[in-house]
């Protein structure tokens, strides 16, 4: 007894199975591979030290008060505005130390090729978030010597006055 079975039944039981096979792999498969799994492992390996009472020291954050007392007492400080041409158009430090590369130009080799590798490096944008995102990505390429001005430019304005500038 020879059971036939047509050809538009059999399209439909392989196309329900491909179809089945497409969605298991989206799912088993497709999370491996939707991020870079090295830079994951680098980046896990850069914040294993970002925990309980290590978190603000590796953070390597400088409050307003102590970065303008560091200027005061001559220390040697490489400082990096990373606001944009329009910001920094407006106010910006007149220090013999200090450049300006807009957050968006900071990784070309060019501009690395500015940031000095030895002392300390400070970031600087107007309220310190911008300059934390740089300074993670400067610290995760090598640079061990850089540091965020905690609150920005915009805590060194509210923090000076004519009585403690100099």
């Amino acid at each position: 007894m020879a059971i036939e079975v047509s050809s538009t039944l059999l399209e439909e039981v392989c196309m329900k199975k491909l179809f089945l096979l497409i969605i298991l792999s989206v799912f088993f498969v497709g999370p491996v591979f939707s991020y870079d799994q090295g830079l994951a492992k680098s980046y896990e390996q850069y914040f294993s030290s970002f925990s309980g009472k290590g978190t603000a020291k590796a953070l390597q954050m400088i409050p307003t008060k102590v970065f303008v007392e560091s200027l005061k007492k001559g220390e040697k400080l490489f400082i990096v505005d990373i606001r944009t041409p329009g910001e920094t158009g407006v106010y910006g430090f007149n220090l013999a130390n200090s450049t300006v590369i807009p957050m968006n130009e900071v990784f070309t080799s060019a501009n690395l090729a500015k940031i000095p590798t030895s002392g300390k490096v400070v970031i600087v944008c107007k309220a310190g978030h911008r300059a934390m995102a740089i300074a993670t990505g400067l610290r995760h390429i090598g640079f061990k010597n850089v540091f965020v001005l905690k609150h920005g430019i915009s805590d060194v304005a509210n923090f000076l006055s004519p009585k403690n500038a100099y």
